[in-house]
Parts: structure tokens; sequence; C-alpha cells
């Protein structure tokens, strides 16, 4: 089994082959669109739709912490409010050499937390009362160096950036769907067969282009988790704290009312408790499986 650096590196490592990866099947999806569809070539449209999702991305990634937190009913606390939870966190912050972030609570007796904040210095973490309650002290420091971790790594930063990349194909499958029933015409109409081809591979595209991109997405989310896990191991320099907080937050069954499908992957576990077991189910959770983050780190 490896050990923490090697998790760290092989996690890093798999992170950058998916980015990658991703980059590769937006293009392609681009280009293929953009030679059956437009007069002015695949390349142009791949450029496009990256700069109109860029710029939605952008407004998005410097608010994504408000608008989180307001959708989340989110609290901050001050020191005074939660003396013994602050010094947790600073007592993490110091042992990562991550800047503190600021605390915030949600009213809920569900067990869960989530970080978000677009960089170390504007790091938030979240925890539910339900969490602070029901976790010993070593257990939520684990929780509290997960969520650390997820700051340091700049997992919010990513998850924009691939959020950019969702943005562009789910554009380009919209323009694809006008394309079809308002065509303006093919460059080279006279090659019937060639043209044909061609679209049948973009309309191919169209159908399956958002499900790679969730899956492609959701397979990121699931390498940074194992990350955060391995990284906040080596803060706490016991696996077996965050090991036990996991098995607990395994066995509790409540739905976190204020969570949605579009902040579930922020969570330290998946807050909706997917009811699908199935394996064709299992390939869109948020979170890579409980028990084999648990057995990663007891391993550690």
């Amino acid at each position: 089994m490896p050990n923490i650096y090697q998790n760290i590196s092989s996690n890093k490592r798999d992170t950058v082959v998916i980015v990658i990866l991703f980059i590769a099947v937006v293009s392609a999806i681009g280009w293929v669109v953009g030679e059956y569809f437009s007069d002015a070539g695949g390349l142009s449209i791949v450029g496009i739709a990256l700069i109109v999702s860029g710029i939605s991305g952008f407004f998005s990634y410097y608010n994504s912490d408000k608008i989180v937190l307001g959708v989340s009913k989110a609290r901050k606390v001050e020191y005074d409010d939660a003396p013994t939870l602050h010094n947790l966190v600073d007592n993490m912050s110091i042992a990562s050499g991550i800047p503190k972030p600021r605390v915030y609570i949600i009213e809920d007796t569900s067990m869960n937390a989530f970080a978000t904040g677009r960089d170390p210095e504007h790091g938030v973490i979240c925890f539910t009362t339900g969490i602070i309650q029901k976790l010993e002290k070593r257990e939520l420091e684990g929780v509290i160096a997960h969520e650390m971790s997820h700051i340091g790594n700049y997992d919010t930063r990513l998850m924009s950036i691939v959020s950019i990349l969702v943005g562009s194909i789910s554009l380009l499958a919209d323009w694809v769907t006008r394309g079809v029933f308002y065509r303006r015409g093919r460059r080279n109409n006279n090659n019937s067969s060639g043209s044909g081809l061609i679209f049948l591979i973009a309309l191919v595209f169209l159908v399956t282009s958002p499900i790679i991109a969730t899956l492609i997405k959701l397979a990121i989310s699931r390498k940074r988790e194992f990350l955060a896990d391995s990284t906040a191991a080596l803060i706490t320099r016991y696996p077996v704290g965050l090991a036990n907080a996991l098995k607990k937050l395994s066995q509790d069954r409540e739905i976190l009312e204020v969570a949605n499908s579009a902040t579930a992957h922020l969570y330290i576990t998946d807050p909706i408790r997917g009811l699908a077991s199935n394996k064709l189910s299992s390939f869109f959770n948020t979170h890579p499986p409980v028990e084999e983050r648990i057995r990663r780190l007891e391993a550690m």
C-alpha cells in the first residue's frame, strides 16, 4: 500500500492527466461541431465556447463562497461564540501553514462540513452543528485538516476551471441542437457522403458529451477527495482520526436539508446520502466510496 507521500503524488498526477483529457474532449467536440455547423471552422467554435464560459466562470469564481454560504444558510461564528472549535482550527492552521480560514456553522443535526474560498487568503470552513457535537476532538481535527487541505490544494480553483470546461461543452451541445434545426449549410455541400458522416459524428458527440463531461468532472472531484484525505493525514500525523470520523459520518443517515446537487461535491461526504447503490449509479456519485477512503487511511 502506498504511503502518505506516494498517495499525494499519485493523486496530483492523476488530476493533471484527467484535466488534460478533459481539455482534449472539449477541443475534439468543438472541432467536430464547428466543422459541420459553422463556416468559421472548428477551432473558432472551440475558442468562442471557452471565452463565453470563461467569462461566466470568472464571475462565479470570485463570488462562489458568498453564493455557497448563502444557499447553505450558514452563519459566521467568532471566537467567543465557539472557542473550542476556533482553537482546533487555529492548531490545524499552524500545522498546515495555511492562513486561518473563517469559520461558519450550519444549524443542522446532520454530520458534515465543507470548505470554500478562491484561495488560502479567502478560505472558509463550514461545519454543521451535528458534526461539532458528535465527533471527538481527534476526529474533528481530522475533518478540519481535510477541509484545510482542500483550501491549501486550491481545489476550489481547480473545480472552477473544470466548471468552465463543462460549461463549454454545454454551450457546444446547445449550439449543435440549434444547428440541427437552423443549419446554415456546409461549405462542401456537394460532398454529401462526407457531410453525412460528419453530421452523424456530431450527433453522437451531442448525445454523449454532457455525460462524458459529467463523468470527468466527478472523476476529478473524487481524486481531490483522496488527495485531501492524504494531506490531512500528513498534517495531523494521525490518519486514524479522520478514518474514525468518516466511519461515523457514513453511519449518519440524516440528509442535510440545505444541500443540493450543485453544492454536494463540496462536502466531506455526500450530504444528500444518495440512495442508489447499483454500479451504474455509483459512476455519478460526487465522492469516492467511504469504505475505500477509510481503508486507505488505516493503511497509512
